[in-house]
C-alpha cells in the first residue's frame, strides 16, 4: 500500500472502462503503472509527469499515449490524489 490515497472521478472511471474496453494492451499496461507509481510519489515517474501551470491546485498529467494524456490532481494535506481523467488531452473535444 502506498503513501497516496487515489480515488477517481466519475469522467476518470468513464475514460478507464473506455480502455480497458478498447483492448490496447499498452495503454493498459502504462495506466497500470500510473496508478503504482502515484500511490508512491506522484510527481515522478514514467510517462514524463508534468505540473500543470494554468490550472488551479496541484494539477499534473503523463502522457498515455501520443493523444491521451492521464490527468490527476494532487491534495497534499490530505494525503490524496483524484485521477480527473484518461482519455483525451486535458479539455480537449
Amino acid at each position: 500500500m502506498g503513501k497516496y490515497l487515489v480515488k477517481l472521478s466519475k469522467k476518470a472511471k468513464k475514460d478507464l472502462q473506455t480502455i480497458k474496453i478498447s483492448g490496447r494492451k499498452a495503454d493498459i499496461q502504462k495506466i497500470e503503472i500510473f496508478f503504482q507509481e502515484i500511490e508512491n510519489d506522484p510527481r515522478n515517474g514514467i510517462g514524463s509527469p508534468e505540473h500543470l501551470k494554468y490550472y488551479d491546485g496541484e494539477v499534473w498529467s503523463r502522457k498515455v499515449n501520443k493523444k491521451d494524456r492521464f490527468v490527476y490532481e494532487i491534495f497534499e494535506d490530505e494525503i490524496l490524489v483524484v485521477v480527473v481523467q484518461a482519455l483525451g488531452h486535458y479539455d480537449d473535444k
